[in-house]
This record gives structure tokens, sequence and C-alpha cells, in this order.
């Protein structure tokens, strides 16, 4: 099955609004074949979560990969962010859609999608502290510049928007 095209769909619908049917017609495969692969739609959701997170977490490793200074490596890797928001925010955006379903599942007693998040989340994040040489606040200002990038992206407003 084509993850990135579930991503898409997730990412735009989000857990709640996206119905089988519509990710099947997107695959092009009927709704039955996907749960001959997946249990149901959450399973189908936590695999397109993973995929999104992951590809996040290589796109920021494959960035800083070989650069030895920590700014060449910020630089590197808010090119890579700036690179993903441009031509696949359907990546970030699922993974904001996973943040945003964490807290409907977690009252109804579902823990699966904030495991599968936070899991997730401290994968990207090692990925980029290590690669900023291991420090907090260069790690953490990365982070709530990309946040803000993810919200405008999620807006339909470009990067600088606001300057």
């Amino acid at each position: 099955m084509r993850l990135r095209a579930t991503v898409a769909e997730f990412a735009l619908g989000g857990y709640y609004g996206t119905s089988v049917a519509v990710i099947a017609k997107r695959v092009g495969v009927a709704p039955v074949y996907l749960f001959r692969l997946f249990p149901d739609k959450k399973a189908i959701f936590v695999a397109a979560l993973v995929r999104s997170m992951e590809d996040t977490r290589l796109a920021f490793e494959g960035a800083a990969d070989g650069v030895e200074d920590d700014e060449q490596a910020l630089q590197a890797m808010r090119s890579a962010y700036a690179q993903l928001i441009s031509t696949r925010p359907e990546t970030l955006l699922m993974q904001m859609q996973g943040y945003a379903t964490v807290a409907v599942a977690e009252v109804q007693g579902d823990g699966l999608i904030g495991e599968v998040v936070r899991a997730g989340w401290m994968r990207i994040w090692e990925t980029v502290h290590q690669s900023l040489g291991a420090d907090a606040d260069k790690t953490a200002s990365f982070f709530a510049c990309g946040m803000l990038g993810n919200t405008l992206a999620a807006i339909g407003l470009p990067l600088g928007a606001g300057r």
C-alpha cells in the first residue's frame, strides 16, 4: 500500500474526518484490501503517522550527516525543514493531526496513538539534539521555529509570513 497517499489523506482530514473508503480510493484499492493489511482504521493511521515522523527524522539526519559544525548542522536542518514544508507539507501536517488526535484518543481510554506520537517525537528530538551538539537551547529553538513553520503551512501562509 502507498503510505504517502494515506499520509496525505489523513493530513487533510485527520483521524476522525478521513474514511477508509477515501483512503482506499486514493490508493487505488478496495477498502476490503486495506483490512487485509491492517486490522482497523487506527492501525492505518498509526502506520501513516510512523511513516511521516520517520520521513521527518530522516530528512534531519540526512541534512546534518557529515556536518561537523553545530551552526552548519542547524542551517542544513533548517533548510531540510523548509524543503519538507514546501514540497511535502502533508508529512508535517500528518504529525500535527497525530498531536491533535492524542488528546481525544486518550480521553477515550486509548493510549496507542499517544505512545506512537511520543516515541516518534523523541526519535526526531534525539536526532536533532545530537546534531546540534546536545545543546538543549538550540534544539528547543529549532523546534519552536519549526512548529511556527508547521502552523503557517497548516493555515496556508508562506514561511516568511508576518516578518
